[in-house]
């Protein structure tokens, strides 16, 4: 297989890109802090302008490019594949620097567990340790299904190689119909992973809150599974706050159930946005959006907390302006990766 050599420029580092792979992966393979977020295409964190060579910009029109980017020929690192060696502009970021270096790996389903009509934790082992930090995401290609997919792990990190992921079926979804309809034990996909800087910050001395919608959830049983077994957290409160469309979407009661330490350690918050269907089930939880719960359950001390979300973009820039505009929480105190 071919390899290329990127210059950055103005900068003394350079690093080899593989035939195929982009800009973005193979600087975070070399471990240099190239700056992203959703690393599809859609947050235009990873911005940068290719002096020289020859690439393949596979989404020129991709969402995370303004008109303006466009017209000054700005390129997103994760959408560009070297098809030569080249030379890029781009400011790299110490915070964006891997704690693992992703790699790309063949991975086999050996089991699936359905947690509602439409969500499934589906388990794959590959043949490397499965080593990242709770929270962060993989990208899994599905084979005759064009392009990756961001699916966060919904495990511990582990040396068996195991790698969980909480995904939930969407209506005219390529890669989701195809996981869900026609893959069985013993189907294998291509992981490629770890990515994402929205993890668990063990280290900061505020209580944990989590907050999920949809599929979601996955990174946040993630972060609440470590924070439960990290004595250095033994002392922290830990929130998880989960919304859903109807009761029958809200699967988080029995999933602590059946974990003894999330149990003992993790306190659950529910509700569901659709009043008609909450009435139909009899539904007795709190029903509205789950960041009006969040605020009504925690109030003015907010910014006392740490918080982690993932889920629909309407909830996290709700959940998001709330927490900034209204309660005043300081944005070093918010983590989540952008998908769009």
């Amino acid at each position: 297989m071919a390899s290329f050599k990127v210059t950055i420029s103005e900068q003394e580092f350079e690093f080899p890109c593989e035939e195929g792979d982009t800009f973005l992966r193979a600087a975070l393979r070399a471990g240099l802090g190239m700056p992203y977020e959703c690393n599809s295409g859609g947050c235009g964190s990873c911005k940068i302008e290719v002096l020289g060579g020859e690439i393949n910009d596979v989404w020129p029109d991709a969402p995370g490019l303004s008109p303006r980017d466009i017209k000054k020929g700005r390129k997103l690192s994760c959408q560009c594949i070297p098809t030569s060696d080249c030379e890029i502009k781009v400011r790299l970021n110490h915070e964006a620097m891997p704690i693992h270096k992703p790699i790309k790996m063949s991975a086999t389903l050996y089991k699936i567990n359905m947690l509602t009509d439409d969500m499934a934790e589906f388990c794959f082992k590959t043949d490397h340790a499965a080593h990242f930090e709770p929270g962060q995401f993989a990208l899994l290609d599905f084979p005759g299904v064009t392009g990756s997919r961001g699916y966060s792990m919904s495990n511990l990190p582990n040396d068996e190689g195991e790698w969980h992921f909480i995904i939930k079926k969407m209506p005219d979804g390529s890669a989701t119909t195809k996981l869900f309809e026609d893959y069985e034990v013993g189907n294998e996909i291509i992981v490629d992973g770890p990515y994402g800087l929205a993890y668990l910050k063990p280290e900061i001395p505020r209580d944990i809150v989590c907050v999920g919608g949809g599929s979601g959830l996955s990174p946040e049983m993630s972060i609440i599974k470590a924070a439960a077994k990290d004595q250095r957290l033994d002392d922290r409160k830990i929130y998880l706050f989960y919304g859903g469309r109807a009761p029958k979407d809200i699967c988080t009661p029995a999933l602590i159930d059946a974990d003894a330490d999330l149990k003992a350690r993790v306190q659950n918050f529910n509700a569901v946005s659709d009043a008609e269907a909450a009435e139909a089930a009899g539904w007795d939880g709190d029903v509205g959006f789950i960041h009006e719960l969040l605020a009504k359950t925690l109030g003015d001390k907010l910014p006392e907390h740490e918080f982690y979300f993932c889920g629909p973009p309407p909830m996290t820039d709700a959940l998001t302006r709330m927490l900034m505009m209204e309660y005043k929480v300081p944005f070093d105190q918010i983590h989540y990766d952008r998908f769009y």
